[in-house]
């Protein structure tokens, strides 16, 4: 009894190492050479490509960059158009913008030539420099305008007027805002008392040039002397106008 058993289940250990044979063999020669059984477990995930669809990916974030790139191209072109229309858009008042125009060439174009009627002139005698006698000539208009030249002053009834100091000569002509002041001095007599047909004079009129320089413009200043008058003779000299005191007086 024994052995039969014994014999039956070796029949079967035999049966079952035949049939294990014959499913490997099928296995082997599917016709791809190699076995078709299951890969192990998270294999395919490390094969796996990643998608380019994903987000993050490499071709998300190309398809991302192309969208801003476009964006930023259109961005680009609006700003240029833009730019383009407000370089165009310039004030007309700005376009016609000339020479001698704007914030001061406004008043540069409506400038005038300072005179009487629109100065005020004083003439006061200066103790230093010694017998010197300084003008100041104060733009009372509302325009700006321009001392040319220099002082033709008349003392008393005199028929003629005193040279001027050539060196004195400023590098541009004296121009005064509305409110601002000229200078000019004038050497009534030498200190060392060489100058002949001394004189006292009480009354001085000033004459401004024009442009040219060849005549007065315009009505002449009467600026007050002293009660006591100014000793003047004939070496009597003028300066050019000045824009400060400080280059009148030095002469």
């Amino acid at each position: 009894m024994s052995s039969v058993r014994i014999s039956r289940t070796r029949l079967l250990t035999a049966a079952a190492t035949v049939a294990f044979a014959t499913l490997s063999l099928t296995a082997c020669n599917d016709g791809s050479g190699v076995q078709t059984e299951g890969a192990p477990a998270g294999a395919a995930s490390l094969a796996s490509p990643t998608t380019g669809t994903e987000p993050g990916s490499a071709s998300s974030s190309a398809s991302s960059s192309s969208s801003s790139s476009s964006s930023s191209s259109d961005d680009d072109a609006k700003s240029a158009s833009a730019g383009s229309k407000q370089a165009t858009d310039v004030p007309a008042a700005s376009k016609n913008d000339k020479a001698g125009t704007g914030s001061s060439g406004t008043a540069a174009g409506k400038a005038v030539t300072c005179q009487g009627s629109n100065t005020r002139t004083v003439a006061a005698p200066l103790k230093r420099p010694v017998n010197h006698m300084l003008l100041t000539v104060t733009n009372t208009g509302s325009k700006r305008c321009f001392l040319y030249q220099y002082p033709a002053v008349r003392f008393g009834e005199a028929q003629s007027v005193p040279p001027v100091i050539e060196d004195s000569k400023p590098q541009a002509v004296v121009t005064l805002e509305p409110g601002e002041s000229g200078y000019a001095s004038v050497n009534l007599s030498p200190t060392d008392g060489s100058g002949k047909h001394g004189r006292t004079e009480k009354s001085l009129t000033v004459y401004f040039h024009g442009r040219s320089g060849n005549e007065s413009v315009g009505t002449g200043a009467h600026p007050a002397l002293p009660a006591k008058g100014v000793y003047i003779d004939d070496s009597l000299k003028v300066t050019y106008w000045q824009q400060s005191m400080d280059d009148a007086i030095m002469w």
